[in-house]
């Protein structure tokens, strides 16, 4: 029994040469006549391979498909994302767009189960064409054959694009934010911010008292309790008075991290977590 295949490829050459290298070994193992042939042709290189006497032996085209599977996921794949990017986003500038890729990579490596969803789409898809073909050019494959699985990775750049948008937008936000806090002296040197588990917050001066202030005193009129944003507001409320030091004591609150963090960018070097004093237990 006579099997063969061959595939054409314009990419990654070498890395299918040594894959299939690989697989048709285990058919030497097995005693059976095993050739790979290397054939240019302009722009691709097919790779022809042929198994001899292989009559219990696991179908070729199957192996073939899984090594192609893997080959497009793990390496082309990259290359396409590469190219959605420079096609679609053409008017960022090359480092915005190195961005892009980073947040699409992330995205594309996040969840191993869409991962794999796209390892069996894309063999079921090799499986099927290879029921009534012996030859196969993987590129035109991926343009012809996978275009459910190349639209998902145009929807991964745009979900990526979306996400470079706000956090760009989040960067000026805070670039303002610390402009308005450097143009302004200290109010008071230091803020004690007591944090509640609803979210609201309380602030003390370094003596202990209650700091009282008007901005979100007229902020909070009218608003009923579920329209309140109170990281927005203890924000605001930091800006309007521009301590010299900011001390946030938790007790068994969490932590609003992201709020937390903005803060730190836009105070530098000013915000402090208190690891445990009578703040941190006051009653709340």
């Amino acid at each position: 029994m006579h099997q063969s295949i061959s595939i054409g490829t314009a990419q990654h050459k070498e890395l299918l040469k040594h894959k299939l290298a690989q697989e048709l070994q285990s058919y030497k193992n097995k005693g059976l006549d095993v050739r790979l042939e290397e054939i240019p042709a302009g722009w691709l290189t097919f790779l022809h391979c042929s198994v001899f006497g292989a009559r219990h032996a696991e179908p070729l085209k199957r192996q073939v498909a899984g090594i192609i599977t893997d080959l497009i996921v793990d390496n082309w794949e990259d290359t396409l994302l590469r190219d959605i990017i420079r096609l679609n986003y053409y008017y960022f500038d090359e480092a915005e767009k190195g961005t892009i890729y980073d947040y699409a990579q992330k995205k594309l490596n996040f969840s191993k189960q869409f991962k794999e969803r796209n390892k069996l789409l894309i063999l079921q898809k090799l499986v099927e064409y290879f029921n009534s073909n012996s030859d196969i050019v993987i590129d035109g494959f991926i343009r012809f054959r996978l275009k459910e699985y190349v639209n998902g990775l145009h929807d991964v750049a745009d979900q990526a694009v979306d996400d470079f948008l706000m956090e760009r937008e989040h960067r000026e936000f805070i670039e303002l934010l610390r402009y308005f806090v450097d143009m302004q002296e200290p109010r008071v040197d230091q803020v004690n911010i007591v944090l509640r588990p609803d979210g609201s917050f309380q602030l003390f001066n370094k003596e202990g008292q209650v700091i009282n202030n008007d901005h979100f005193e007229d902020f909070l009129l009218g608003l009923t309790e579920s329209e309140i944003n109170y990281e927005d507001l203890l924000i605001s409320t930091l800006i309007t008075i521009a301590p010299q030091e900011i001390k946030f004591h938790p007790g068994n609150s969490k932590l609003p991290a992201g709020t937390i963090d903005t803060i730190r960018d836009v105070f530098t070097g000013r915000v402090f977590v208190c690891p445990g004093c009578s703040l941190c237990w006051r009653e709340k």
